[in-house]
């Protein structure tokens, strides 16, 4: 099923997002793991794109074994950066063959190798590019495409961020998922700001469970999300303990979750970091929210 049609509906739901397994030796564990989390029979799944040869074909495999198996509609990543078109093509070209509907278009991190590198001659630079060849290759796709409510960390101000997100979904963009995000007002500001602009496609918000201390200096880097006060209090106070870490980082996600659906927002996705434990309580806090 399309997701754009799920995201039509009236009732509220949940998602969750996995990855894909980068060698083949960790491929079964991944797999069970993401098993786990499609038998809570989320609203779909959205699985990862791994960059580079072999863990592009596990998003596939994982993506088919999660729709297979267990009925979950399921996304698959693609990115584009530093790729040729050639490549590009033949990765449409298998998840068509997959069967997969839904496609999440991202331009991609550059690797670290190429970051001083000369780009002029690459074939795509953003990820309009990949939205625009997605939508020729097969009208029928249903694509995402991702968004910042604290601006994308290239963008020189938030009016040129919203100028070229316009730009995405004008292309073809039929629905767009947030990154992280730590305070909901930030969420709240960047809808009335874009639905100002003209952008009117579903958005879904993303919400990634800090479970461990650790993640907070990497949900940092990855977003550049803002972290309010009362989150790095309860890091502060919980980060040593592990165990009470990880149950308040579930509660404090999913305080952002029902806070969303309390103003209106009808869908959330869950980075779940392949953790089948964190998306059940999730699950759990949320079932008679939901109806799960």
């Amino acid at each position: 099923m399309k997701i754009s049609r799920l995201l039509q509906g009236e009732s509220l739901s949940i998602s969750f997002e996995v990855f894909p397994p980068k060698t083949e030796t960790s491929f079964e564990s991944v797999k069970s793991a993401t098993e786990e989390i499609a038998r809570l029979k989320p609203a779909f799944m959205s699985v990862t794109y791994g960059a580079g040869g072999g863990t592009s074909k596990y998003t596939l495999e994982i993506a088919k074994n999660i729709k297979a198996s267990h009925g979950v509609p399921t996304l698959a990543h693609l990115t584009c950066v530093s790729s040729t078109r050639q490549t590009v093509k033949e990765r449409i070209a298998d998840i068509k063959a997959a069967g997969i509907q839904n496609v999440m278009a991202l331009r991609g991190d550059i690797p670290k190798e190429l970051e001083n590198a000369d780009r002029t001659g690459w074939a795509y630079h953003h990820a309009v590019e990949l939205v625009r060849e997605l939508k020729e290759a097969d009208p029928g796709l249903c694509i995402g495409g991702a968004c910042y409510p604290e601006i994308h960390p290239e963008s020189k101000n938030g009016r040129e961020d919203i100028f070229y997100l316009k730009e995405k979904v004008d292309a073809g963009c039929d629905f767009l998922t947030t990154q992280m995000f730590f305070d909901n007002n930030l969420l709240y500001s960047f809808l009335y700001k874009i639905r100002e602009s003209g952008i009117t496609v579903p958005v879904v918000p993303g919400i990634m469970p800090i479970t461990k201390a650790t993640q907070v200096d990497r949900a940092i880097k990855l977003s550049g999300s803002f972290m309010p006060r009362r989150f790095i209090s309860l890091v502060d106070r919980f980060g040593s303990d592990p165990a009470a870490m990880k149950q308040a980082g579930i509660a404090y996600a999913t305080d952002q979750i029902i806070d969303l659906y309390a103003n209106g927002i009808k869908n959330v996705h869950v980075y779940t970091m392949n953790n089948p434990d964190v998306a059940e309580k999730i699950m759990a806090n949320l079932s008679d929210i939901i109806g799960k």
